[in-house]
């Protein structure tokens, strides 16, 4: 048995990037930023905080829940699971890049404004029936 499976708490870097492949296939992609905070050794040195950055990547019904609700430093909960692709770039060399493919994205920031204004407002239904195609766990 294997677990492929990664829990993460960070702040969103830039605005989400969304494309379609389909119609109706949606694909979102953002850098999500977490931290450990730094600390003292007993002697006095100081161990500065250390930013790990991740590419996360939510599809279908999660993909426009992100596009219309997450925006750069919003807090998020991103539960999901590692991929690693690779390519090979003009010069020959492979190339690996790895991602966070989202299963679940809670916002964690409190939101007192509407979404984007250049997007509809979402109701309530469509987060729901997103919800419960398995498509996203989100409370915004």
């Amino acid at each position: 048995m294997s677990v492929n499976k990664v829990i993460l708490v960070g702040n969103v870097g830039k605005d989400p990037d969304v494309r379609y492949v389909d119609k109706e296939v949606g694909v979102a992609a953002f850098p999500l930023a977490t931290t450990e905070r730094g600390y003292t050794l007993q002697n006095g040195t100081q161990v500065p905080d250390r930013t790990e950055w991740h590419n996360v990547v939510a599809w279908r019904g999660l993909a426009e829940l992100c596009d219309k609700y997450v925006r750069k430093g919003d807090k998020l909960y991103v539960e999901g699971k590692i991929h690693t692709r690779f390519y090979d770039d003009q010069k020959g060399a492979r190339r690996y890049i790895t991602e966070i493919y989202a299963d679940v994205i809670e916002l964690m920031t409190p939101r007192h404004s509407s979404p984007r204004p250049n997007q509809q407002q979402q109701n309530a239904g469509d987060a729901a029936e997103a919800s419960q195609n398995g498509e996203a766990k989100a409370p915004f």
